[in-house]
């Protein structure tokens, strides 16, 4: 059962490391474990590394240890005998399974004996009581057959899912594309010439209360930001998401310069402020005013058919193919991403790849985001 839990975090995007598992099974041999909240929190404190991912831990703990579902006509049977609850009261019992697989087979042997309704003993299925099969009793572990808990168990617990909103693979607000941006910040003197007045201060307390003015250049952010956004076709589901992005960097005005484009699968002969009123510009136009000082930032699920990226030029138009138009991107702007808003287990497809390989590719999510910024802060 322990092993299914150390995959089912793996499953979940969780790096436990094979010195961590060792650590865990030390501490439940030592003793350190007495039931399954027990296991629950030392599990979590020793394989879990942030509070971003208690949510997916708690995703993988009830996928392990949550009660197994009975079969329908079972459950109908069964209905009416747990129906009406009675309620234990005392301290919990323990029982001893190997694993769920024994369970579940310990189960199948009672529910062929069983003939009645059972409330309040230890063996049969029924409510109250100290049995593991049933509902609102007092085993420490079992299967849960109708009713709700009362216990609060740690698969309960766990079930709550009250970590949600620390995860940082999840998709963003307009909040989080605003904080995430402002990161890009790189601020130099460059405007009016304005009183500083933190270093007047500092200034005349050095020259013993004469008062020395300190005049400088108000700082600006050197950042040139352009935003080149797929529209239409797969991106389709992703508009609102995409349109937080957008509104997230207009709305800042915190940049040198910011500049925001369409295109539909590849860069091909024009971009486009707006394609309902056909606003669009050559694309060899816009790659020109580009220097190595802005910052480009594509967004799309780099998904199309090869022929779209590798052989057409688009819309019927000559000129250089979709991925000959991204190469003179990457090169004129060396510092660029692509934001990818289709989970990684889709990037397998040539085209996704292509792209990958030419403009690094991180997830539309948070955490992705994060990483995205920092590449950009990085590069000269």
């Amino acid at each position: 059962m322990l092993l299914t839990l150390l995959y089912n975090l793996r499953a979940q995007g969780l790096k436990v490391g094979a010195g961590e598992w060792l650590a865990f099974l030390r501490g439940v041999e030592q003793g350190l474990v007495e039931d399954l909240d027990g296991l629950y929190f030392l599990a979590r404190a020793v394989l879990v590394h942030t509070e971003a991912h208690y949510d997916a831990f708690d995703v993988a703990f009830t996928a392990t240890f949550e009660g197994v579902e009975l079969p329908p006509k079972l459950k109908d049977d069964l209905a009416a005998w747990l129906a009406e609850a009675k309620q234990a009261t005392g301290e919990r019992v323990h029982h001893d399974f190997d694993s769920l697989e024994a369970m579940r087979q310990e189960l199948e042997k009672r529910l062929q004996e069983q003939k009645e309704r059972h409330d309040g003993g230890g063996y049969w299925v029924g409510t109250g009581g100290t049995s593991p099969f049933g509902n609102s009793g007092r085993a420490d572990q079992g299967i849960r057959i109708g009713g709700e808990g009362g216990g609060r168990s740690a698969v309960q617990v766990a079930g709550d899912r009250r970590w949600a909103g620390y995860r940082t693979d999840l998709t963003l607000g307009t909040r989080d594309f605003k904080t995430a941006l402002t990161t890009l910040r790189k601020f130099g003197r460059e405007g009016e010439e304005k009183l500083d007045l933190d270093g007047t201060i500092d200034k005349t307390a050095k020259n013993a209360g004469e008062i020395e003015l300190d005049i400088r250049k108000e700082r600006i952010n050197r950042v040139k930001l352009v935003l080149l956004m797929d529209t239409g076709g797969s991106m389709e589901p992703h508009t609102q998401l995409v349109s937080r992005l957008f509104t997230a960097a207009k709305e800042l005005k915190t940049f040198k310069s910011f500049e925001a484009w369409h295109f539909h699968n590849a860069p091909y002969g024009f971009l486009y402020k707006d394609y309902r009123t056909f606003d669009r510009t050559p694309t060899a136009q816009v790659l020109e005013k580009l220097t190595p000082q802005h910052r480009c930032v594509w967004v799309g699920d780099a998904s199309m058919a090869p022929w779209e990226l590798f052989q057409g030029a688009g819309w019927g138009e000559p000129g250089p193919t979709g991925i000959q138009w991204l190469q003179r991107f990457a090169q004129r702007c060396p510092a660029s991403v692509w934001l990818n808003p289709d989970p990684a287990r889709y990037w397998d497809h040539p085209t996704v790849r292509a792209i990958g390989a030419l403009i690094p590719m991180f997830p539309l999510t948070l955490d992705g985001l994060r990483r995205a910024m920092s590449r950009l802060r990085t590069v000269a």
